[in-house]
């Protein structure tokens, strides 16, 4: 039924979303393409995992402790890696290559640590409680996902765009030498923007983890495609367009899943993605990004 599909797909896309927002936050504000975003979107579920196995923190508990660690995760990165490449003016494609290295890495770590199977969370970890209105049937995770994503992004476009610090982080995406120069504390706000980006990641992958109760040290590298694959759709840098981008690939596979085949849908999804960029080169709503100091 259309309708349960259309329930269906606001769920996976308001996940899409929200992790493509964090990815399209560090490109913004940074002018990087972190791809290490996929791995820390996987430690955010595998960390609320863990929490809720071995100190049975309640879910909510164990979600935001999830971010916070991402977030950690994410600061430790560009701390690390960023950074220092930022100092000596490296090339774009010095922190894309950086990165590449610090997710397989990570990837490997959390096999080693965790084995490759899929794991799942505790029974009775996960509301089971449902509801139906007509023939839709609706759970409480789903409800819970949409919610969170939603709720999540509305918070961060309306400290991006209503306060003083969103202010400072748009003279940054322009211009970091101006921004600079007008007594911003730049390296601050990309440390602030680097573990924002990195909890937004880590609360996509617990959403996901609950939706599909399966967790994996792979999980990361499909959901980066499909990050890639939203902010070039929504265009690069904009953070209304990761929203819609990734609503727009969620209804995508789901309707392809339904209605044609479920092994077809990435094909589907990434025409349709083709298609619309032969018409706007720069995404829905993105135009060129160009430094201006």
């Amino acid at each position: 039924m259309l309708e349960q599909q259309l329930i269906n797909a606001l769920s996976l896309g308001s996940v899409y979303a929200l992790f493509a927002l964090g990815f399209t936050l560090v490109f913004g504000v940074l002018g990087v393409i972190n791809l290490s975003h996929g791995a820390i979107f996987m430690l955010g579920s595998y960390a609320a995992l863990l929490l809720v196995e071995q100190l049975a923190l309640p879910l909510w508990l164990a979600m935001l402790t999830a971010m916070l660690a991402a977030g950690c995760l994410g600061l430790l990165i560009d701390f690390l890696v960023l950074r220092p490449l930022r100092k000596r003016n490296a090339p774009h494609l010095a922190p894309m290559i950086a990165t590449i290295g610090v997710a397989i890495m990570l990837t490997n770590l959390a096999q080693g640590l965790f084995g490759a199977a899929n794991q799942r969370f505790p029974v009775g970890t996960i509301p089971e409680d449902s509801f139906t209105v007509k023939d839709m049937h609706v759970t409480e995770v789903q409800i819970g996902i949409v919610l969170i994503s939603f709720g999540l992004m509305v918070m961060l476009l309306a400290v991006m765009r209503r306060t003083q610090l969103g202010r400072a982080l748009r003279a940054i995406a322009e211009s970091p030498k101006a921004a600079y120069l007008l007594g911003v504390n730049v390296e601050g706000l990309f440390f602030l923007t680097s573990f924002t980006a990195a909890a937004l990641g880590g609360a996509a992958g617990v959403l996901v983890g609950l939706s599909f109760n399966a967790i994996s040290p792979f999980m990361g590298q499909p959901m980066l495609h499909k990050g890639i694959a939203v902010i070039i759709l929504g265009g690069m840098g904009d953070i209304r367009g990761a929203l819609i981008g990734g609503l727009f690939l969620g209804f995508a596979e789901v309707m392809t899943i339904a209605y044609i085949s479920s092994d077809l849908r990435d094909a589907v999804a990434f025409g349709l993605l083709f298609l619309i960029l032969l018409v706007r080169p720069s995404g829905m709503f993105g135009k060129v990004l160009e430094r201006k100091a």
